[in-house]
């Protein structure tokens, strides 16, 4: 297999543009370099879930490859199939039932791991909406990332350490104290 990268720095940048997979130079601020950093930003945030865990879930370092599929579409601006999001839904669903129903929102929080993957949701959806922003072409990729969201949300929610409770919104209209 032939070297994908023979130079880091390579000074093209330094005008201010980029090129996208095509080729297309755009200026380095356009949206479409927002989603992809948003992307690569979201995909270090479940390599720092995994690096917390002794036992990584075996489902996240496929994610984490699924996510390049989605900088891919993104860079090659559709030309690449975005992932499939089904094998997400049903990985939610089959993880979701082991859990105690919800009854108030959850806090982030829960251990180390359970907040990694929280903060890794939260690019998530930021992501997400860049990735809309780009318009209808890009369906794919944000329809994948929606499910992606469910999906750190309900892993963050089995990463919660034994012996602790999820911290749950109290509301602001209740009269606890808080």
């Amino acid at each position: 297999m032939a070297n994908r990268i023979t130079r880091v720095t390579t000074r093209t940048g330094d005008s201010g543009t980029s090129a996208t997979a095509s080729g297309r130079r755009l200026p380095k601020n356009h949206p479409l370099f927002q989603a992809l950093g948003d992307v690569d930003e979201l995909n270090s945030c479940i390599g720092l879930v995994c690096a917390a865990l002794a036992d990584v879930p075996a489902h996240l370092p496929g994610i984490q490859q699924a996510l390049f599929d989605v900088g891919a579409c993104l860079a090659t601006e559709g030309a690449t199939p975005a992932p499939d999001a089904v094998p997400l839904e049903t990985l939610v669903s089959a993880m979701n039932a082991a859990l105690p129903p919800l009854k108030e929102f959850v806090l982030p929080g829960g251990g180390e791991a359970a907040a990694r993957c929280h903060v890794a949701r939260a690019v998530c959806r930021r992501a997400e909406r860049s990735v809309w922003a780009l318009g209808e072409d890009y369906t794919g990729c944000a329809v994948y990332l929606n499910r992606l969201s469910d999906l750190l949300f309900v892993q963050a929610r089995t990463l919660t350490g034994p012996g602790r409770i999820e911290a749950t919104w109290r509301g602001t209209n209740r009269n606890d104290g808080g």
